[in-house]
């Protein structure tokens, strides 16, 4: 079990797998006022920046889920390193149907809502673990513009332009979900050019030293396209936020 192996190599260095920067990371744990003890379940926790940086900070417990086998070992080094490796654990598996043993005050799925077949079924796997009372932190993307032709939706990486929302409809779809959202911290460009941006490097160094690889035609294409498609397509048209919801 594991990603698709292009992920594996273009996140390689990534802390972070998704638009946000450790500054948003930080906002978004200072805006959910979390308390020393508050336990958080992270499904695609990725390599557990999240789960370790709070517990840092804030005193939490947390269990991530991750299907890399990666990001899962640089999760628990990540713990490790900043002493929190008593407090968070991760777990390399398939974070689709996962059910805390223990309801948790915070259960999370940033950027991997596919786990769930969508946002909706995202949010009633998540409802499973959170207590009454808890919060869903739920990451995802929107449009920034509804982009003009389904081949510029292709150039975001998205299969067609109904695939996102725009930021207003997303919101509102939450309510449809029967959610009030009660906080969210939104990526911004600079989180955006640290992402993908930081790709491109880890690729030119991963084909400099795997000439011979397989792979490394894919990895040659990714990097020689990436540049100009992202700066044309993802930059112009693209956002993503992080969305916390309580129940009504």
């Amino acid at each position: 079990m594991d990603i698709p192996r292009i992920f594996t190599i273009t996140e390689s260095a990534h802390r972070i797998h998704n638009p946000f920067t450790p500054a948003n990371l930080a906002t978004l744990g200072a805006a959910l006022r979390l308390e020393p003890g508050a336990r958080i379940l992270d499904l695609g926790s990725g390599s557990g920046e999240m789960l370790c940086t709070w517990a840092l900070k804030y005193g939490i417990t947390g269990v991530g889920i991750d299907m890399s086998t990666l990001f899962t070992d640089q999760a628990k080094l990540r713990a490790e390193e900043l002493g929190v490796a008593d407090r968070v654990r991760f777990i390399h598996g398939d974070a689709a149907g996962y059910v805390a043993e223990e309801k948790v005050d915070v259960a999370a799925c940033l950027g991997a809502t596919w786990i769930g077949g969508g946002v909706a079924g995202t949010v009633e796997l998540l409802e499973k673990s959170l207590r009454p009372g808890g919060i869903i932190l739920i990451g995802e993307p929107y449009w920034l513009k509804v982009p003009p032709t389904e081949d510029v939706a292709r150039g975001c990486e998205a299969n067609a332009i109904s695939d996102f929302l725009l930021l207003p409809e997303l919101l509102a779809s939450f309510g449809n979900l029967n959610y009030d959202v009660v906080e969210m911290v939104l990526a911004d460009r600079e989180g955006w050019d640290r992402y993908e941006a930081a790709k491109w490097l880890t690729m030119r160094r991963w084909l400099d030293a795997n000439p011979n690889d397989d792979f490394a035609n894919e990895v040659r294409a990714t990097l020689t396209l990436g540049p100009t498609r992202y700066a044309a397509y993802t930059r112009e048209y693209v956002g993503w936020g992080v969305f916390a919801l309580m129940a009504r």
